[in-house]
């Protein structure tokens, strides 16, 4: 018997152009006076101002937050919640990727609850309820749109999650259209972050189950199929919907079974380098498969049969390696950075970095396969 529960975003909307509906659901959820939150480059790329463009159609009265950045600290979460407690929001509207989601998430909470930011990091700490809540993703990566999970940077190196099934939002809108000006390199990085998701949730020592599964091979399935493409042809419509789906498949995957030790040693090339999540998860990623391969390949050679459809391989642990090759040859293929040094890391830091991977317990229990300190130094070795 496999038990287990899932859950997800109660609506999800996968359609081009799917913005300009944005007003009506702002009225079936009795929200009049939403809080757009999202950051300077979706104001830059001129997507801010399409949004507006339909509120303001509708007679909205909106506000907006627009200074969230990458990897949000929580002096960002306060400054938003001045603005939504200032404008009176009645609904909160996350634009944007992963950082503007999940400060979006918080915003939607703290606004309603009055829970004090500090009491609910961790997981089902959240007592209270939240604002109605609207996300639309502009990156095919972090699936936020459909986890339950908001990450933000606690200290100059660390970052802590407020994990609890209230942070879903009301409804989630995939509109490719928003992402057609994303630069090659961040429809890259999100894209192999969204498949490092599947993978992990596939291979997750924890709470894997048939649903997530489903998700996790359909997700490679269609970024696969798609990524090099869409970094490739930024207009390619059909490619850049099938990415931001693939990435929600994704996320729907790894918020029930969750990540592990990929993300894990990326988190602390975030926290010391400033590197991008999704390139952090790339820079590690083969070497943790290679790691895994004893405990995970019968996994990984069902995955393989998802990407690499054309390998004749017999063996589990060929097709592994067949897989870790794929991946390695599509990070190149879609030009980011195969190692640590080339993205800008330090030999003398490994050993902190190593270090710093180990406060992530939350996800390493997920690892098929115990990652010690000296494993994780060892893998950070391979991937410099």
């Amino acid at each position: 018997m496999n038990n287990f529960s899932f859950t997800t975003t109660k609506t999800l909307i996968n359609a081009p152009g799917s913005l300009n509906d944005l007003a009506t659901h702002c009225e079936a959820l009795g929200v009049q006076r939403p809080l757009i939150v999202t950051d300077q480059g979706i104001v830059g790329a001129g997507l801010l101002e399409q949004l507006e463009t339909v509120i303001k159609a509708s007679n909205l009265a909106h506000a907006v937050y627009d200074q969230v950045v990458a990897d949000p600290a929580e002096a960002i979460v306060f400054a938003a919640l001045k603005v939504a407690k200032q404008h009176q929001a009645d609904g909160i509207i996350g634009f944007g990727g992963g950082s503007s989601m999940d400060t979006a998430k918080l915003i939607a909470l703290l606004a309603r609850s009055e829970e004090k930011l500090e009491d609910i990091y961790g997981v089902d700490q959240v007592k209270g309820q939240r604002l109605p809540l609207m996300l639309i993703p502009t990156t095919a990566g972090t699936g936020s749109e459909v986890t339950a999970v908001a990450i933000i940077t606690t200290g100059e190196t660390t970052k802590a999650g407020v994990v609890s099934p209230v942070l879903l939002p009301d409804i989630a809108l995939l509109d490719a259209e928003l992402t057609r000006g994303l630069p090659p390199h961040v429809t890259a990085a999100t894209g192999i972050d969204a498949m490092v998701h599947a993978i992990e949730a596939y291979t997750s020592a924890h709470k894997k189950n048939p649903y997530s599964d489903m998700l996790a091979r359909e997700a490679l399935r269609l970024m696969g199929a798609n990524i090099v493409t869409a970094v490739k042809d930024g207009n390619n419509l059909e490619a850049r919907q099938n990415m931001l789906l693939g990435a929600c498949l994704a996320g729907q995957a790894f918020a029930n079974a969750p990540v592990a030790a990929v993300h894990a040693l990326a988190y602390p090339l975030g926290g010391h380098f400033h590197i991008p999540h999704g390139l952090s998860n790339s820079l590690v990623l083969p070497h943790v498969l290679r790691f895994n391969a004893p405990h995970a390949a019968p996994l990984y050679a069902e995955l393989c049969d998802i990407l690499c459809p054309e390998v004749n391989l017999r063996t589990d642990a060929d097709k592994t390696n067949a897989l870790i090759g794929y991946l390695e040859k599509l990070i190149e293929t879609v030009g980011l950075p195969s190692t640590l040094s080339e993205a800008g890391v330090t030999e003398a830091s490994l050993t902190t970095l190593a270090s710093d991977a180990m406060l992530q317990q939350r996800l390493l229990i997920n690892n098929p396969r115990e990652v010690t300190e000296s494993d994780a130094l060892a893998i950070y070795q391979a991937a410099f």
